[in-house]
């Protein structure tokens, strides 16, 4: 009889898995359908929009945005937030244009330095969460100030501008290898890295687990500080790495570069369908919402739509995926409900 309970209980679950995993592709390909239908009726109204010369444009100013959006994505399924991206995106990007300058540093050096940097930044973040127990969104906040003041120290208010910078330093970004732009081939190679480890490895998966019921990851003997530390770190280091390209591709470094940033990425991460409760989410979903944006970016001023109602209608999207997120989740939430025993 107890065996027949349990094989009920597996079936049951089992099929639970199937109708969340079924949501959840069936979001997946509403917002590959969105995205199609988007392009068509901007290519209706601009026929230059498909053409070969801005899709790769569009490819470009979307690949940072989509490598910082796998470390926001990881955070946020450990119910964080990293508010202080911006900021370590300024400070790694105005210290390796400073190096790159001055002391005339080989490209590949330049990136190791700068994803240093975002690595130490990110575990500061990390261990005031991990070890302190202070709210993400607080430790983030102030360490945004700290990080952005810093920045404004170390270049005196000061720019470093494209003629400081060496050719081969600018290339990182602009140039291109069989034709596709490097940032683009860079961000492929974050994204198939990352779809291994959060799918494949014993780590990715403590990851879901600290985020969906930190007090059961705790005692099943996952190391959830540790995990914490580690997500604040990648998301960190993905940042510096985003610095460094950030001023390889506008040729410009600046004390204000990549302020506010961490909003949009966070959007992409919503429209991605992750969960800010913790414990959903998808790689795949967070490039096509990193996509969207790109896109919407790019087709608006195609468009001829105001500077000051292109935010406006991002917003509008932004909360259109919210609102989905949460009739989903409550949707999940009354299954669960009808499923558990009186």
């Amino acid at each position: 009889m107890e065996t027949l309970q349990q094989t009920t209980n597996s079936v049951d679950a089992l099929a639970e898995n199937r109708w969340l995993t079924n949501i959840y592709k069936f979001r997946e390909l509403g917002l590959i359908g969105f995205i199609v239908v988007l392009c068509i009726f901007i290519q209706w109204r601009n026929s230059s929009f498909l053409t070969l010369e801005n899709i790769n444009d569009l490819m470009t100013n979307a690949a940072i945005l989509s490598i910082l959006a796998v470390g926001m994505m990881l955070v946020l399924i450990t119910r964080g937030i990293d508010l202080s991206i911006g900021a370590i995106i300024g400070l790694t990007g105005m210290i390796s244009a400073q190096f790159v300058s001055n002391y005339h540093l080989h490209p590949v050096l330049v990136l190791l330095l700068g994803i240093g940097l975002g690595i130490l930044c990110g575990v500061i973040n990390g261990t005031l969460i991990a070890k302190l127990g202070i709210l993400p969104i607080i430790a983030t906040l102030a360490l945004m100030n700290i990080f952005r003041g810093l920045t404004y120290r170390v270049s005196n208010g000061e720019w470093v501008s494209s003629y400081q910078m060496s050719e081969s330093f600018l290339a990182m970004a602009t140039g291109k290898l069989f034709g596709v732009n490097h940032l683009v081939i860079i961000a492929i190679a974050i994204y198939i890295i990352f779809y291994y480890f959060i799918n494949h490895t014993i780590t990715g998966r403590q990851i879901y687990a600290v985020g969906s019921n930190p007090e059961s990851a705790v005692v099943s003997g996952i190391p959830d500080k540790k995990i914490l530390i580690l997500v604040y770190a990648i998301m960190g280091g993905l940042s510096g790495l985003a610095g460094v390209l950030w001023v390889a591709k506008f040729a410009s470094a600046q004390g204000d570069t990549g302020s506010g940033y961490e909003l949009t990425v966070i959007a992409a991460c919503i429209l991605g369908g992750v969960s800010i409760a913790g414990g959903a989410g998808k790689i795949s979903g967070v490039l096509l919402g990193a996509l969207l944006l790109g896109i919407l970016q790019n087709a608006l001023p195609l468009l001829n739509v105001s500077p000051f109602w292109q935010t406006g209608i991002q917003g509008i999207i932004i909360l259109f995926a919210v609102i989905l997120n949460t009739l989903v989740k409550r949707s999940v939430d009354r299954n669960n409900l009808l499923r558990r025993k009186i």
